[in-house]
């Protein structure tokens, strides 16, 4: 299986999809720090505590991985099965079932360990950057690190799986727009701020869609094991 998914990541380059999640991570921080001054310049400080700006940096983060994710599925799933060339790889002497687990752990590791190095990378700039310009008049405190970090493992498996959801509806026709277009209303609906909370906060409804993204996969997974793909 590792060596399936080595040759999932060599045929596809993840390096341009490294350098895109870079340019996320930048455009997150950029956002947050834009908040953070512009509130302070009308007297108010929209985060007075570093909770509130990890918990939004949290949101920000797994949504754009969970579109991110979708990207990914186009390029190594719903693409293939556009195009027929998954066909090629279903002549080789492997199992067409290992091949799409290979292709969707990759997804999966890749929208994990992404939302996990962001989150790392994001709260340290932040820390960095308060050192020297007021963003967060408060102390990064051990006790808060060790709350984020649990909370961030936590969503961050989750939403990995959220991810494959959209593979359903990009299945059907094997369409890569319908693919992205539902990832954005899943995003949509689960990120929207209504009066201060989110649906993806809730946890009956963030486990309810990570089961539906595993549910998906394993659809997938038996779909490919009875279905005529040239047909």
């Amino acid at each position: 299986m590792l060596k399936l998914m080595q040759l999932e990541l060599k045929k596809f380059h993840l390096a341009g999809y490294i350098r895109s999640a870079l340019i996320a991570n930048v455009c997150i921080l950029g956002l947050t720090c834009l908040i953070a001054q512009t509130t302070q310049s009308e007297g108010i400080h929209e985060f007075a505590q570093y909770t509130q700006i990890l918990d939004l940096m949290d949101n920000l983060v797994r949504a754009t991985f969970i579109v991110f994710s979708s990207v990914l599925l186009c390029r190594f799933i719903v693409g293939e099965f556009k195009t027929k060339s998954i066909t090629i790889l279903f002549m080789y002497p492997i199992h067409r079932k290992k091949l799409m687990i290979a292709k969707l752990l990759v997804v999966l590791l890749f929208t994990f360990l992404s939302i996990i190095v962001s989150e790392i990378v994001l709260t340290a700039a932040i820390h960095l950057l308060n050192q020297f310009v007021v963003i967060v008049p408060d102390q990064l405190t051990l006790a808060v690190l060790g709350q984020q970090s649990a909370r961030t493992l936590m969503n961050a498996v989750a939403a990995s799986f959220m991810g494959l959801v959209p593979l359903y509806m990009g299945m059907r026709r094997y369409s890569v727009p319908t693919t992205i277009v539902t990832s954005i209303l899943i995003v949509a609906l689960l990120f929207s701020n209504n009066n201060g909370a989110m649906l993806s906060s809730i946890a009956p409804v963030q486990i309810g869609f990570s089961v539906l993204g595993m549910l998906v996969a394993y659809a997938a997974i038996r779909r490919i094991e009875y279905k005529d793909i040239t047909s």
